[in-house]
């Protein structure tokens, strides 16, 4: 069970809407593929968020993050999906890029792992 707050129409006071929802975060009434083969999959990926009124300095930007956080985290980043989209409101910047990335790789634990590994190791 979650609960999901909505403002009503220009009101300040929110209510709480409980939801039903299931082990992956959708809910329970949601028709589900009929197919064997196909499903609807939990989102274990965090989107980190690049924005400009730029795209190439955008994607420059995530590209540079990509470089640190790989070197930091000692592989490669599991990003599954590279997500474009734009902002045409006033005074917003217009591209938005987002990276959707393993949570585990941005927690740090193939880190966390590998220190564990080399104490049993040298223990």
């Amino acid at each position: 069970m979650s609960e999901l707050a909505s403002q009503k129409s220009g009101i300040e006071n929110t209510e709480s809407i409980a939801l039903d929802l299931d082990e992956a975060g959708v809910s329970v009434d949601l028709p589900r593929p009929e197919h064997r083969g196909d499903q609807v999959q939990g989102v274990p990926y965090r989107p980190v968020e690049f924005r400009d009124d730029d795209l190439p300095t955008a994607l420059e930007r995530a590209a540079s993050w990509l470089r640190s956080t790989q070197q930091w985290l000692g592989e490669p980043v599991d990003v599954i999906a590279i997500h474009l989209d734009y902002d045409d409101g006033e005074g917003s910047p217009y591209y938005d890029v987002k990276l959707l990335c393993n949570e585990e790789d941005l927690a740090g634990a193939p880190i966390a792992l590998r220190e564990q590994a080399a104490k049993t190791v040298s223990g």
